[in-house]
Parts: C-alpha cells; sequence; structure tokens
C-alpha cells in the first residue's frame, strides 16, 4: 500500500482554508465547533468521504461517519473506525485534527488502490468540539459516542452568547440522528501530531502512544480582605494575592517533587488568575485560580491534588484567609489496547518504517474511546513542537509516512488480505 502524500496534502490544504487567519508566521485558522467555518469544513469532507465511495451519516450531537463496506467483509461485523476532528482553538494551526481525519480517509482509499480486502467495515470518523472551545467541553462528541454524556444534555450546552450546541448545528446543516456507537467498533485508532519535540529530536518518525495522560482540573478560590494599599498597616493585612502566591509555588513544588519521586510524567500547572479587585491601590481581597494537574498515573494526580489542599489549609492557618478548593474536571489516564499498538507497530515493520513508544500528555478523543473498545493512537513529528498556534507544522511526508503506519494498522486489525487487482 502506497500512500499518495500530494492527495493527503491537498484535502488538508483545503480544509486550512476554513477559518482562515493571517498570520506573520505560519499558516493559522480559528473553527470553533458548528461555527459557520466549521460547517464548510464538514461539508468538503462529506464530498470527500462521498467521493471515495464511502457511506456517510451524521448523528444528532453532529459526528460524521463514513463506512466501507466491501463485498469482502462481513456487513454484520463490528467496523475497525479511525478519524479526529475539524475544529480548532482561536488561532490554531492547520495539522491538529484534519491530520487524523484526512489520514484515516487516505488510508481507506489507499487500501482500495491497491485491492484490500477486509474482513470487517472500516468506518471514517470525524468528532464534534474535540477542542472545547466553544462548548466548554472537550471531547465532547466522543464522550457522547462513548457514552459517557447524553445526546441531550450535549445538545442542551450553550455557548457564550447563549447559543445551544443543538441550534449550532442545525444552522450549518448537521443536526443529525441517533447516536455514533464506540463501543459498536471492533477497535479504534487516531493519527495525530505530536505537540512535543520528542520524534523530532531523536530523528523518529512515528510514534506509537502507550498511554494517555489523564488530566484534573481544580477550581481555587482564597478570600481575604481588600484594603487601601496606602492606608492599610503591612501586619493587618489579609492579602489574598499574596497567599494564592504561595499555592501556585506550593503546587509547582508539589509536581516536582512527585516527578522526583514517583512518576516523571506528572505535571501540575496553575494557569489562570482572577484578583479582585484588581486595582493597584487596593489590597486584594479575593483570588481565583485554576489548576491543572496531569499524569500516565493516576495516583501521582491524586497526590499533587491532596498537597495543593493542604497548601491551602496551610495558608488558611498561616494567613488567615478563607479557601476552597473544587475538583471540577477530572479524566482518569487511559492505556492503549496492546493489539491495537501491535498493529501499528507490525504495519511500520512491514514498511521499513522506525517507531517509537511514547505517552501523549494531551488529551484526545481516543481517550473517551479507549473506554469502550480497544484503541490506539499515532503521533507524527511536530517541528520544534509547536501546536495551537499557526506556527504549527508537521512536514508533508512526516504526514504521509506516519498515515502509511494507520493504514497498515487499520488493514490489519480489519483482517485484510489483497487481491492481485486494484479497486
Amino acid at each position: 500500500m502506497n500512500v499518495d502524500q500530494n492527495r493527503l496534502r491537498e484535502d488538508i490544504e483545503r480544509t486550512a482554508e476554513f477559518g482562515r487567519i493571517e498570520s506573520e508566521e505560519g499558516r493559522g485558522r480559528t473553527v470553533p465547533a458548528a461555527s459557520e467555518a466549521n460547517g464548510r469544513a464538514r461539508e468538503y469532507l462529506v464530498e470527500r468521504l462521498e467521493d471515495a465511495g464511502l457511506e456517510v451519516r451524521v448523528d444528532a450531537v453532529g459526528n460524521v461517519v463514513g463506512r466501507w463496506t466491501p463485498e469482502s467483509a462481513d456487513p454484520d461485523a463490528k467496523p475497525v473506525a479511525a478519524g479526529s476532528h475539524l475544529d480548532s482553538v482561536p488561532a490554531g494551526g492547520i495539522f491538529d485534527g484534519p491530520l487524523g481525519t484526512y489520514g484515516a480517509l487516505e488510508a481507506v482509499r489507499t487500501m482500495r488502490e491497491a485491492g484490500a480486502e477486509p474482513d470487517r467495515p472500516i468506518a471514517v470518523v470525524c468528532f464534534t468540539e474535540e477542542e472545547g472551545g466553544r462548548f466548554g467541553s472537550g471531547m465532547l462528541g466522543s464522550s457522547v459516542a462513548a457514552g459517557e454524556r447524553s445526546v441531550e444534555e450535549a445538545l442542551a450546552l450553550e455557548d457564550d452568547d447563549g447559543v445551544s450546541l443543538e441550534r449550532a448545528l442545525e444552522e450549518i446543516g448537521f443536526r443529525g440522528e441517533g447516536r455514533v456507537n464506540a463501543a459498536g467498533w471492533d477497535a479504534w485508532l487516531e493519527l495525530h501530531i505530536e505537540q512535543s519535540e520528542r520524534l523530532e529530536t531523536v530523528g523518529v518518525p512515528v510514534g506509537i502512544v502507550t498511554d494517555i495522560t489523564g488530566i484534573t482540573h481544580c477550581d481555587v478560590t482564597v478570600r481575604g480582605e481588600a484594603n487601601h494599599a496606602g492606608a492599610t498597616p503591612m501586619r493587618d493585612r489579609t492579602d489574598a494575592l499574596a497567599a494564592a502566591s504561595e499555592f501556585v509555588l506550593d503546587v509547582e513544588r508539589a509536581a516536582k517533587e512527585v516527578v522526583v519521586g514517583k512518576s516523571e510524567t506528572a505535571v501540575g500547572t496553575v494557569g489562570s488568575h482572577s484578583v479582585e479587585p484588581n486595582a493597584t491601590n487596593v489590597v486584594p481581597g479575593r483570588v481565583e485560580c485554576g489548576v491543572d494537574v496531569r499524569d500516565v498515573e493516576y495516583g501521582s494526580m491524586n497526590e499533587i491534588v491532596s498537597r495543593a489542599r493542604s497548601s491551602l489549609a496551610r495558608l488558611e492557618a498561616e494567613r488567615g484567609v478563607e479557601t476552597e478548593l473544587t475538583r471540577e474536571f477530572d479524566v482518569e489516564p487511559v492505556s492503549m489496547a496492546g493489539r491495537c499498538r501491535d498493529a501499528a507497530r507490525g504495519a511500520a515493520e512491514a514498511a521499513g518504517i522506525t517507531t517509537m513508544a511514547m505517552h501523549s500528555g494531551a488529551a484526545h478523543d481516543t481517550m473517551q474511546v479507549a473506554r469502550v473498545t480497544d484503541a490506539g493512537l499515532l503521533f507524527a513529528p511536530s517541528r520544534d513542537g509547536y501546536s495551537h498556534t499557526p506556527k504549527e507544522w508537521t512536514d508533508w511526508e512526516d504526514c504521509a509516512t506516519a498515515t502509511q503506519v494507520l493504514a497498515g494498522g487499520m488493514a490489519r486489525l480489519a483482517g485484510t488480505t489483497f487481491s492481485d487487482t486494484t479497486r
């Protein structure tokens, strides 16, 4: 099987035009889920799926599935599925999502042209709202497909303007029917850019993911007492921002110590702050901050959160502030299925392509799918590790090489043999 690099490139570059933004460096796009730009990107995808001979359906939350059922396949067998998403973060890059979506389609086209005769149907999938930038919930479509969230709950979500997902999908013509059921797939593969520099650093073209990090988000509030910055003596202050500053350093220290003593992949970040009244001449009276904790070991995540709580308790005792921590978002890490990893590794070896086992520090739709069926995740190199920025770039040759491994992995999982003639 030989992937058509030019065809894959054309699809990704055409998709890059939807929501295109001007950028001094690189190529950027802004494509919120169920936006007008997202609608045009979806329409182009449906055209390409149909051109390739796939039967297309759209479910109630906008997930798009193209299904190939060749004569060799049992139409009642569970399909092998692959894909990704087409939405983006604001001012994002052109590869995050589209590479996996069109890589899956190119894999099917490549298999057909090579005379592939799989035992199972094959599905190409585009999930709704992976990034979470508009409706406040990442991996939205895949969470519905995995049964983690109901269709009704998802459709009721609203953006900052009060527009529901249901209304937004109707406006772009992608409010379908039913629910894509990921548990009904025999296996799943996703190709994604790495979003880090590990592959580029060692010169390996494809990463095979072993585990996807878990993610915890904590909302923290520190309440002190607002007062005049000039008239309030230092000894009489209850400065919420000073206390919160100690908390930030405590979280950083906890994460570093967990890395040394327990898990080298653990990370902890206090990434957002809101200060009230946020005036130069007023002692801060209230601070709200957001904490992000990730690791492939759930115990390590829990330890960092526990130490964050201990930090707040200390600050209450020593600084007289009041604090609150709520763990608003919590997704446990997941491991990739051995047979999916083996299929990808075997495909790479057969094609003479070097791979590297690695973990993913970012969340992907595969996290949701892996909870209900066997799943695997592949990485292509990211130049200088850039992602979620117009500077995001993966060389076209690397895109094609990783897609070659994806195609071979899908073929192996589907029990594929090859005829002497192409189709």
